[in-house]
């Protein structure tokens, strides 16, 4: 992986508590509300979890392993395409700012991806994550 290579960052604080941020990205039942629908999930060391996500035209099948879990603070997990060169790696992070949270989310890796798939473009996953983290996870979290 390029260290150098500038890793994809959307933050934003929601008008909700850790608790309730910290079960929207871990538990599979509230995941299906605003991510992706996982048909396991174990906010685990070594937990592996696949899902398909995609527009019309192509799905994609998703390969992740838990790679860090600090409960209430912090999640990672490698993000890969069978068959495609690369890995990436995401990971959410979790901050009380009295009773909001500041998400942090960070995508590196992207550049490991191969160049000539226009899907797996930085802009791409840009695009992706700041209405999964802006609008989704948002409007989930801050629903009464």
């Amino acid at each position: 992986m390029n260290m150098d290579a500038e890793p994809l960052i959307v933050e934003r604080v929601f008008n909700a508590p850790v608790e309730k941020v910290w079960q929207a990205i871990t538990d599979p039942a509230k995941m299906k509300e605003w991510y992706f629908d996982l048909k396991e999930f174990k906010a685990a060391v070594g937990f592996q979890f696949t899902f398909t996500g995609g527009d019309e035209n192509k799905q994609w099948l998703h390969e992740c392993t838990i790679t860090e879990v600090i409960p209430g603070k912090k999640l990672q997990y490698s993000w890969r395409y069978p068959g495609y060169a690369g890995i990436s790696y995401v990971t959410f992070e979790l901050a009380a700012e009295e009773n909001k949270t500041r998400l942090t989310l960070t995508h590196k890796g992207l550049e490991s991806f191969p160049p000539d798939v226009p899907e797996l473009a930085k802009e791409n996953f840009m695009e992706g994550w700041e209405h999964i983290i802006g609008t989704s996870l948002k409007e989930f979290v801050e629903r009464k």
